[in-house]
């Protein structure tokens, strides 16, 4: 996948801003795809010039006006083409792993900061997956579906990426539990 197509996906569920992009993307989109500020910015300027996004300029009182960004008649085409394209499976590159599995050439014991460090990191992000599936789609806060009461596709498939992210910390923490029990026991085995 290119930045270009997280971008489509982002302002086909709503039109918005470079900032309010990146926003997102920190706060959703970037359960899957990270970019930066930057990236954004730059791939939204060459994506208005290949006509695949609009511009508007809107007016704000008291501040400069806004580029609102929306996507344009290629932009869906160009989304359409590549979700009809097949991927390859996701190959995962894991330095931890690397590490983990060299540490039986050093002293196994010295990664568990290292593991401890990365558990408090995906126990942090797990949280706060759990804090926006509950305000999003299961609080009180969360919007109801279509107004005819039929399912909001849109709101259906964020929701399932979601819980895909939150099962994933979940199995990444149990994973990271069961190193450092391993590596606490070769600790304690070591002469």
């Amino acid at each position: 996948m290119a930045i270009e197509h997280a971008i489509l996906v982002s302002l086909l569920e709503q039109p918005g801003s470079g900032y309010e992009l990146a926003r997102r993307f920190e706060r959703s989109i970037g359960y899957f795809w990270t970019a930066s500020h930057q990236q954004i910015y730059r791939v939204l300027k060459r994506m208005e010039s290949e006509g695949w996004v609009d511009v508007q300029d809107v007016p704000q009182q008291g501040r400069p006006d806004k580029k609102e960004y929306s996507v344009a008649a290629l932009g869906r085409t160009a989304l359409s083409t590549w979700l009809h394209e097949p991927i390859e499976p996701e190959s995962v590159r894991h330095d931890l792993a690397v590490k983990i599995r060299g540490a039986a050439f050093d002293d196994p014991a010295a990664l568990i900061g290292e593991v401890e460090r990365h558990r408090r990191a995906h126990t942090e992000r797990l949280a706060r997956y759990l804090a926006g599936e509950e305000r999003d789609f299961t609080g009180a806060q969360a919007p109801p579906g279509a107004a005819d009461g039929t399912p909001d596709a849109g709101r259906e498939l964020q929701h399932v990426v979601l819980r895909g992210g939150i099962a994933y910390e979940r199995m990444t923490l149990d994973w990271l539990d069961d190193v450092l029990a391993t590596l606490h026991r070769l600790r304690a085995e070591r002469p």
